[in-house]
């Protein structure tokens, strides 16, 4: 079995250190790497992307809202026209120290907040898939399973990654349950663990009320910033044989 294993990274900003970054990037395939509006910085940009080309493992950029006191997981109204500017403006950003250290900027997954609003509307998602596709076409799209995310980016034209996620539950329309609802996040290594082996050789998820919910896994998503995320990653690398 082998599968695509990321981890949004890069998160942390100036004195506030989030995530073991250079630890993770051990047992995953993918780095999603905050760009520096929802977290990082410039220099937290530059070392992990550093470390990343050290690691071997694909560099992907991630772009949220401009929301750093909420960590870009709070809504917020913005026209598709904003959304393709903010997301070519932090793409390029990495880009640019992407290209600095000689490595190759692989992906573009959206953070937080609007990549759960994407998933719902095809307008933003769209808009999202086009700021990516003009920028480079070669870059892949990472976007939740089959979602108005990844629809999007199919029909622009772009090469789609459905993705999952390890840690967390899932609504029974195959949405992420709200970070603001209980039992959304799952910390037990065990269920976990089940949930992405699940998800992996049977393309499906438990949804939290018990109902089966067909999804297709092209890549497995854990979060840094979960305090087991280590241990995790370690588990998964293991029985995935990334």
């Amino acid at each position: 079995m082998k599968i695509d294993l990321n981890c949004d990274l890069g998160e942390s900003f100036g004195a506030y250190t989030i995530g073991k970054d250079e630890d993770m990037m051990n047992y995953v395939t993918s780095v999603n790497i905050a760009c520096g509006f929802h977290a990082g910085d410039p220099l937290v940009m530059k070392h992990t992307v550093k470390n990343a080309m050290k690691h071997n493992v694909k560099i992907g950029a991630h772009p949220g809202l401009p929301d750093l006191q909420g960590f870009g997981r709070r809504m917020m109204h913005i026209s598709p026209e904003e959304a393709y500017a903010l997301i070519q403006y932090q793409i390029g950003a990495l880009y640019a120290f992407v290209k600095a250290q000689g490595g190759v900027l692989s992906h573009v997954k959206p953070h937080g907040a609007l990549y759960n609003m994407a998933a719902k509307d095809f307008a933003l998602a769209k808009s999202i898939a086009e700021a990516v596709y003009d920028l480079d076409p070669s870059l892949t799209l990472y976007g939740l399973s089959q979602s108005e995310l990844t629809r999007a980016g199919e029909e622009v034209g772009l090469h789609v990654a459905h993705e999952v996620f390890a840690d967390r539950a899932y609504q029974s329309d195959g949405s992420l349950t709200p970070r603001s609802l209980p039992h959304s996040v799952l910390h037990d290594e065990n269920e976990v663990e089940k949930q992405v082996l699940r998800m992996v050789e049977k393309q499906e998820v438990m949804s939290i009320d018990g109902k089966i919910v067909s999804i297709q896994a092209d890549t497995v998503c854990l979060h840094g910033d979960n305090e087991a995320a280590l241990s995790l990653a370690k588990r998964l690398y293991n029985k995935l044989r990334v």
